[in-house]
């Protein structure tokens, strides 16, 4: 009798249901679940905020024997389906899911900075200048002043504005990328 090996796959979740799939995958079937998560602060109308997101929207990773678990998986709360080509469900190789672990300490959310740097494009979301965009030149007063050039009445002009009235421009987790690779002091991490 040949011994089946466990591999990883990957689920579709429901939008915004990522950690309750996670939870009942792990609690109700008792499998070795990852979904890696970003905390990060994000402007809003209210202000900087603090969120916890998942690093792949909509999609976790299960560790089992797919023939023995698919219709139990397929069936809980929160997953959507599993991700497949055609009839096929391909493996995730374990060496990628081993790389992201490394980046991820004990499973919580690896803190991310917002990205609002000298050199970074953004949208201002409040105020006078409202819907206008430019581009950081640097920060002010601990953080929460921010030095922008703007693009106002074909003249390019240099003004300060709150930090939590500008939204980064092009933010997606390819973006993120680089910064994955810091550690929080900002040094980069060793490769390999």
């Amino acid at each position: 009798m040949e011994v089946e090996n466990p591999a990883w796959y990957c689920a579709r979740t429901k939008p915004k249901h990522e950690h309750i799939a996670a939870a009942n995958v792990s609690k109700s079937l008792g499998l070795e679940v990852f979904h890696p998560r970003l905390r990060m602060e994000r402007a809003t109308r209210r202000g900087i905020m603090r969120v916890v997101e998942p690093l792949f929207p909509c999609y976790i990773f299960i560790r089992c024997v797919l023939e023995n678990r698919i219709h139990e998986i397929r069936h809980i709360t929160g997953i959507s389906s599993l991700v497949h080509f055609g009839q096929k469900i391909p493996a995730v190789p374990d060496c990628a899911i081993e790389e992201l672990r490394q980046c991820f300490e004990a499973e919580e959310p690896m803190a991310v900075h917002d990205g609002v740097v000298p050199g970074a494009e953004v949208t201002i979301v409040e105020g006078a200048f409202l819907g206008f965009s430019g581009m950081v030149v640097r920060a002010l007063s601990a953080g929460q002043r921010v030095q922008i050039l703007l693009d106002f009445l074909g003249r390019v002009t240099l003004t300060e504005v709150d930090r939590k009235s500008l939204k980064l421009e092009n933010r997606r987790v390819a973006d993120l990328l680089p910064m994955l690779a810091t550690t929080d002091n900002g040094d980069v991490a060793p490769a390999g």
